[in-house]
C-alpha cells in the first residue's frame, strides 16, 4: 500500500514558507545592493548548486540514461516562469513597496492562497472545490490579521496585483513541468533563465553600476537568499506542489506572515500581539480544514527524484519577501 503523499507534502510546504517567512531580515539586509545586479549574483549561485544536481539526478536514474530531453514547449513554459515567478515577482514587489506601504502590498500578495484554490483546478478543467475554497478564504484573513490592514494609493495596489499574479504564477507554471522534470529540474532550469533576465535590465537600467562589492553583511544575506531560501525553499516548494497539488500546497503561503512575526520575536526584532496570534491560529484552522478534505487523485504529480530517495523529497516588511 502506497502512504499518503499529504503528510509528506505538508511538511514541505510548511518548511518551504517558514524559510521564506524566516527570511525577512535577511531581505531587509541585502536591501541596498542594486536590484539587479544582486538577484543575477543570487540566481547564479543558485544556479552553480543546482545544476549539478539535475546532472546527477539524470545520470543516477538509469543506467546509460540521460534523462528527459526539454521540449520547445517546456522551455517556453520555464521562460515565462523565469519570467513572471522570479524576475517579475522581484521587481514588481519593489514597485509596489515604492508607491504603498508594506501591509497593502502584503494583504494583497496574501491572497495567493486563495487565487490558487480557484485558478489550479480551473486550468486542469474542472470546477474549484467549494469547501477547499473557504479554507484558503480562513488563511487569508487570518494572513491579513498577522501582518495587519492599511490602505495605499491605486498605483502601489496595481503592482501588488502583478506581484499576486506572479506569485501565483510561480507554482500554477510549474505544475505541468513537475511529473516529467521533477523539482531539481525544474528548480535548476528557471534560475538559469532569470540569470540573464535580470543582468540583461540592470546594464540597461544600472549600466556599470550594476555590481559592486557587498559588504559582509551583504554577502551573508546573498548567501542565505542563493542557498536557503532559493535552492532549499524551491526544491521543497516543489516537491510539495507534486504530493498536493497547487490548491492544497498554496494554503500554506499563509504562513508567510506568521512565521516572519515569530522570527521577529526570537530575535528580538518585534513582539507578537494579540492579532498575530489570532491571525495565526486563523492560519492554523484554515490549513487544517483544507488538508482534511479528501484528495484527488488528479492533483499530485508524482515522479523519481532525488529528494524522494530519502523520503525527503524573493526586503521591506516581515510579510513580504522576495522569491
Amino acid at each position: 500500500m502506497t502512504a499518503s503523499p499529504a503528510p509528506g507534502g505538508a511538511l514541505r510546504a510548511a518548511t518551504a514558507m517558514a524559510v521564506l517567512g524566516c527570511s525577512t531580515g535577511v531581505t531587509a539586509a541585502f536591501s541596498r545592493y542594486p536590484l539587479f545586479g544582486g538577484q543575477a549574483v543570487r540566481y547564479l549561485l543558485a544556479a552553480v548548486i543546482l545544476l549539478p544536481i539535475a546532472a546527477r539526478s539524470r545520470s543516477g536514474s538509469l543506467p546509460g540514461h540521460r534523462g528527459p530531453r526539454l521540449s520547445t514547449g517546456e522551455l517556453w513554459r520555464l521562460t515565462a516562469l523565469a519570467g513572471t515567478g522570479l524576475f517579475g515577482f522581484n521587481v514588481l514587489m519593489v514597485q509596489a513597496l515604492r508607491h504603498s506601504d508594506p501591509a497593502t502590498v502584503g494583504s494583497v500578495v496574501g491572497c495567493a492562497p486563495l487565487v490558487l484554490a480557484v485558478l489550479a483546478p480551473m486550468l486542469e478543467r474542472r470546477r474549484p472545490r467549494l469547501r477547499l475554497v473557504a479554507a484558503a478564504g480562513v488563511v487569508v484573513v487570518g494572513a491579513a490579521i498577522t501582518q495587519g490592514f492599511s490602505t495605499g494609493g491605486p498605483v502601489g495596489f496595481l503592482y501588488a496585483l502583478g506581484t499576486l499574479g506572479c506569485e501565483a504564477a510561480f507554482s500554477l507554471l510549474a505544475v505541468p513541468l513537475l511529473p516529467r522534470l521533477g523539482p531539481v529540474r525544474v528548480s535548476a532550469y528557471a534560475t538559469v533563465l532569470a540569470v540573464p533576465m535580470f543582468a540583461l535590465a540592470g546594464l540597461l537600467v544600472d549600466g556599470t553600476a550594476l555590481l559592486r562589492r557587498p559588504t559582509e553583511a551583504e554577502l551573508a544575506a546573498l548567501l542565505y537568499l542563493a542557498v536557503l531560501l532559493t535552492c532549499v525553499a524551491f526544491l521543497l516548494w516543489y516537491a510539495a506542489l507534486s504530493r498536493l497539488g497547487a490548491e492544497r500546497a498554496g494554503l500554506f503561503a499563509g504562513l508567510i506572515p506568521v512565521t516572519a512575526a515569530l522570527s521577529g520575536a526570537l530575535l528580538g526584532t518585534g513582539a507578537l500581539h494579540a492579532g498575530e496570534l489570532s491571525g495565526a491560529v486563523l492560519v492554523g484552522l484554515g490549513v487544517c480544514l483544507g488538508l482534511s478534505l479528501p484528495q484527488r487523485h488528479a492533483e499530485p504529480t508524482r515522479h523519481t527524484d532525488p529528494m524522494h530517495h530519502a523520503d525527503l523529497t524573493d526586503n521591506q516588511d516581515a510579510s513580504l519577501v522576495a522569491q
